[in-house]
């Protein structure tokens, strides 16, 4: 038997990345997985796949997420093939890096609408359906904990907010059993970071050099640690950030 057998989860951004492989390990520990994607329907269905072939059970949420009613229709398009859920994932989030001074208005925006305020009401229109005892990780970032170059800033401030959420939250639902932990991965070897961190053995040497334990994170990392917070195990913690970034902070 898994871990998770019997629960519902949804994953944010399980598409692709961090989130794609937190979705694949939840279901690997027998949950029955909603892939939420906000534009990209072929990798959703590549991870529905993925997930099936290793004996699972999941299904794809598409919704594009920072945007009037994203919350609400998202949550119409799930209810159409789950009946409640156990395990909630706020991973989606946008991010690139841009000067301090060339942040425009519409950047700004846009970084605090995917990042903060979706995950915000993802929750909040998810309360009806999280069942008593379930389970809220956020996706946060070492950047949130650490003076940044100016060009992750506003980044990092998205981050900290939801920081500041995760917090709350966990005193607003512990009463039902449900506990909230912000989870913060380091550098990962994903499609976003693909761009600058497989340029050059520098480059990947660099980002190595920045964990104590001296190689670049995987997916793999990142999803070990939700599914620990995900499982039975993870109820006595609750409130939390939890630096996985492999030591790049120590």
């Amino acid at each position: 038997m898994g871990a998770l057998d019997g629960k519902t989860a949804l994953v944010t951004g399980g598409s692709r990345g961090i989130g794609r492989g937190i979705a694949e390990r939840l279901g690997r520990d027998g949950a029955r997985v909603a892939v939420h994607y906000g534009a990209n329907e072929a990798a959703a269905k590549e991870t529905v796949a993925a997930i099936e072939a290793a004996g699972g059970s999941a299904f794809t949420v598409g919704q594009e997420l920072g945007v009037p009613g994203d919350a609400a229709a998202l949550w119409e398009a799930f209810d159409l093939q789950a009946d409640g859920l156990d395990i909630l994932v706020n991973n989606a989030g946008v991010g690139n890096a841009v000067p301090f001074g060339e942040v425009s208005e519409e950047t700004y925006d846009r970084f605090f609408a995917v990042n903060s305020k979706a995950p915000f009401f993802v929750t909040q229109h998810g309360l009806t359906r999280l069942r008593d005892g379930g389970r809220v990780v956020n996706i946060s970032s070492g950047l949130s904990h650490a003076a940044v170059m100016p060009e992750h800033l506003t980044y990092a401030m998205t981050k900290g907010a939801l920081d500041v959420f995760t917090r709350n939250l966990s005193k607003v639902l512990g009463p039902r059993g449900i506990t909230v932990n912000a989870v913060a991965p380091g550098i990962i070897d994903t499609d976003i970071n693909a761009s600058w961190l497989r340029t050059s053995d520098e480059a990947w040497a660099g980002a190595a050099a920045m964990s104590t334990l001296g190689r670049v994170g995987e997916p793999s990392d990142i999803a070990d640690v939700v599914a620990f917070l995900a499982s039975d195990d993870g109820r006595w913690i609750t409130g939390q950030w939890l630096d996985a970034t492999g030591g790049s902070l120590a």
